[in-house]
């Protein structure tokens, strides 16, 4: 594993990284620059750091006590396969702001496996069901 520190302090974070990183990905293409600065205001950052610099990030939505919602995982092509993503998990999971929840979510098209082994299981049927409201705007 790359030596890698995990931070929340958001004065570390590299807008410019995060940025150029999202709209590289299939779920954030196109998201401006202002979106992904107040997506960063309103959320609780983790910052992947080797070498001084910014390598990985990841953000979670919560109300801290029953609910979360983790997005926007990345770590940049040039350090996949060293552990990062896993201490990025290991950090959120530990983090004291979300313990105790009753439900953490996230969506994926092609990390399953590394979620899995963090207790994340496929949603399946039962007697809940999940909705969205998609794209909405206000004018």
């Amino acid at each position: 594993m790359a030596a890698v520190e995990i931070s929340t302090d958001v004065n570390r974070l590299d807008v410019d990284f995060i940025h150029a990183s999202l709209t590289a990905t299939y779920w954030a293409r196109g998201r401006s620059r202002a979106t992904v600065e107040r997506t960063i205001e309103h959320s609780l950052c983790f910052g992947a750091y080797a070498g001084g610099r910014q390598v990985g990030f990841a953000r979670v939505v919560s109300d801290h006590a029953v609910f979360a919602y983790l997005m926007d995982v990345f770590v940049d092509p040039e350090y996949r396969r060293q552990g990062i993503g896993k201490a990025l998990m290991t950090a959120i999971l530990a983090h004291p702001e979300l313990q105790g929840l009753k439900l953490f979510l996230l969506r994926t098209r092609d990390a399953g496996a590394l979620y899995a082994r963090f207790g994340f299981e496929e949603v399946q049927p039962d007697s809940i069901t999940f909705m969205a409201r998609r794209g909405t705007t206000t004018t």
